[in-house]
């Protein structure tokens, strides 16, 4: 049988309904002291002065079990912080500002030291000062040694806004490379790969085609993307900004509603190895485009004639292009054709 995201614990279906509640948060958005904000596909920005501001928060989920399972916890936190501000980026925003919040089963000092590094090492990445944050001991809350998550705000002039409209059939998606898992799907890498949670391997151990031990490929930190996509965002005539992250290419359906009428499809893949070994323990290919990001962490839609300048800008190619098929996301790989 087929193992999915779903079996791991992650029903997205249950997720997607579930989730629908929020939209009750709309309701709050008269009471801003400066005019109505502006939702876009990814984020919903807020005017300040002149200019919009958007803040995101997300944490690292299961990804800190593997940390601990590899008693390495030096580098979490720069994906704590890459996940927040990637999320900021999608709109055109420049971070300004990052705050974190760690739950932890009992303060260790060098636990927190170890977390800290990571966090300060993030920052530094995304060229965002991390001004405060929060650490609270609640034993009784947590199964992992710790939970860890980031907020960020950024900011973006009014007329520079990235919103995912005027997309047409013909546009390029040019991908930047990521660096492995990033953050993402974590629950099926664990089941899948792991004897821990039902898996073939031990951490420890360093299956063919990878160059280190298996726990450490998949805590490989999540890559920072802010300076490459602003400094396009910037040069280049960039419609959408995408940060594959949770659902991985379904994430480009959030286009649809700002570009009516268009679809995607994507035929370039260079997925690191491990991507290979989670497939091989019983994931079908559709699975595995809407869970994980297959080698590209974070993409911009842009007129096909800028392809080839974008992509050199930002160490990329491109990697599919948007088409006239509307709703449509397609995947071609390793011989096989899907829609997802």
């Amino acid at each position: 049988m087929s193992l999915t995201y779903a079996e791991s614990g992650v029903d997205r279906e249950k997720r997607g309904a579930a989730k629908s509640v929020f939209s009750a948060f709309e309701s709050t958005y008269s009471l801003s002291k400066y005019g109505a904000p502006v939702a876009l596909p990814y984020n919903t920005v807020y005017p300040v002065g002149d200019k919009y501001n958007v803040k995101t928060c997300d944490g690292v989920g299961t990804k800190v079990m593997l940390a601990e399972l590899a008693e390495k916890h030096d580098t979490i936190g720069i994906d704590a912080v890459a996940m927040v501000t990637n999320d900021a980026i999608r709109c055109g925003a420049e971070p300004i500002a990052l705050t974190n919040v760690i739950d932890v089963k009992e303060s260790a000092a060098e636990l927190l030291a170890a977390l800290q590094k990571g966090l300060q090492k993030g920052s530094e990445q995304s060229g965002c000062p991390m001004v405060g944050g929060e650490t609270a001991d609640v034993p009784e809350l947590m199964t992992a040694l710790y939970h860890i998550n980031c907020d960020c705000v950024a900011e973006v002039e009014k007329s520079n806004v990235v919103d995912g409209k005027g997309i047409a059939d013909g546009d390029a998606v040019v991908g930047i490379p990521s660096s492995g898992l990033h953050s993402n799907g974590i629950s099926l890498v664990r089941r899948a790969l792991f004897k821990k949670w039902g898996g073939k391997y031990g951490a420890h151990d360093k299956p063919d085609g990878l160059e280190r031990e298996l726990v450490f490929e998949a805590l490989e930190p999540t890559r920072v993307y802010v300076k490459p996509v602003l400094k396009a965002i910037t040069e280049y005539s960039v419609k959408a900004a995408v940060h594959i992250t949770g659902d991985a290419y379904l994430k480009f359906g959030a286009l649809f509603k700002s570009s009516p009428g268009i679809g995607f499809a994507f035929d370039k893949f260079e997925p690191q190895p491990i991507f290979g070994l989670i497939q091989e323990q019983g994931v079908d290919w559709k699975e595995m485009f809407r869970t994980f990001n297959m080698g590209w962490g974070f993409a911009l839609v842009v007129p096909s004639g800028e392809a080839d300048a974008v992509a050199q800008l930002v160490g990329g190619t491109e990697i599919g292009k948007a088409t006239g098929q509307k709703g449509e996301i397609s995947v071609s790989h390793n011989g096989k054709e899907m829609n997802l």
